[in-house]
């Protein structure tokens, strides 16, 4: 509902050290933006994949803080046609990131418009029909794509290949959910002991988003009963 989107937000990390977990990708990125930055480029093209829940879109926002540039976002079921992306894509900056969330579910029209964007900063705009019909070619800035996926198998190898970074985030482990629990019930000014931390994080399924959502409702439960901390049962 909106609080818990209003929480969620408040919830996400800010930076890369407060983004916990996912080691491998944070130092993989880290380098990534730091070359960019001292080439100063763009960033290559981003593909972001696995299960929901684990950090996606977080990363997206991340990676444009960290590179001091603006960041759009939408999904593919939103882009319907070749329009669609087009606005978008013209109303951006150097430098800017478009975040495509579920890229998987993009129009094979929509994702065949993309080609030319991401290889050549460029748009073809076909004007008029048949015979007549012309190609006028849109100049675009030079933006970076970050997509996101949970089911990578479904994008075609052509779009696949078009991005010069894959990422692969995998379940958390333990200590990890753990940590990010605290984390989290520090934000909401609440007191979980060690007990409940360890309870709650056993419940998440290794997903920080579940583990989230289950603290939240732990503190609806506590502040109902008017107890002071969250303690073990």
């Amino acid at each position: 509902d909106q609080d818990d989107q209003v929480l969620d937000l408040a919830l996400r990390p800010t930076t890369f050290d407060e983004y916990i977990g996912q080691q491998n990708v944070k130092e993989n990125l880290a380098i990534l933006i730091g070359a960019a930055k001292k080439r100063k480029e763009s960033l290559e093209h981003i593909l972001i994949h696995g299960p929901s829940g684990l950090g996606k879109t977080t990363l997206a926002y991340l990676i444009a803080r960290e590179s001091g540039a603006g960041i759009r976002i939408t999904s593919g079921a939103a882009l319907e046609k070749a329009g669609d992306i087009g606005s978008i894509l013209t109303g951006m900056s150097d430098g800017d990131f478009l975040f495509i969330d579920e890229v998987h579910r993009l129009n094979k029209t929509v994702e065949e418009t993309l080609y030319p964007a991401m290889e050549n900063y460029c748009l073809d705009i076909i004007i008029g029909k048949g015979t007549s019909a012309k190609t006028l070619q849109v100049k675009l800035p030079r933006f970076t794509l970050i997509a996101a996926t949970t089911r990578i198998s479904l994008l075609s190898n052509p779009f696949r290949s078009r991005f010069g970074a894959h990422y692969k985030l995998d379940f958390y482990g333990k200590e990890e959910i753990e940590k990010i629990l605290r984390r989290s019930a520090k934000l909401l000014k609440i007191e979980v002991d060690k007990e409940a931390n360890i309870k709650i994080a056993a419940a998440s399924r290794f997903t920080p988003r579940i583990a989230n959502r289950l603290l939240k409702r732990v503190r609806d439960y506590a502040q109902v009963h008017e107890s002071g901390n969250v303690t073990e049962l």
